[in-house]
């Protein structure tokens, strides 16, 4: 039990770290596992943006959706008859009380 703790206490010391042939190797795969999680972190950090994107246009074509739609029924009220008629009394034009004729064209060769 005394080997076991010695080397628990040579973990948490850091010797590894500084002691032994192998602590090149021991420093290789701490800077490996620091690259990988600056790796994971910029990663995430990336996912969150495009997160936050994709959710500010969502609602930005929601906006243009709503719009879109009042914009088109106020057109239809605009071509409605009724509407185009009220406009034209005041300037003094009305209905014709007969539909107007087609006039058709025949040309013979």
């Amino acid at each position: 039990m005394g080997k076991a703790t010695n080397e628990i206490k040579n973990i948490l010391r850091g010797k590894f770290l500084v002691e032994g042939k192998e602590a090149t190797k021991n420093w290789t795969f701490i800077a490996f596992l620091f690259v990988l999680g600056v790796v994971m972190i910029t990663s995430s950090h990336n996912a969150d943006n495009k997160v936050h994107q994709i959710a500010k246009l969502n609602e930005e074509v929601n906006e243009l959706k709503s719009q879109f739609v009042d914009v088109r029924s106020q057109l239809q009220k605009v071509k409605l008859e009724s509407s185009l008629l009220n406009k034209l009394k005041n300037k003094g034009l009305k209905q014709p009380e007969k539909p107007p004729q087609k006039i058709k064209v025949i040309i013979k060769e």
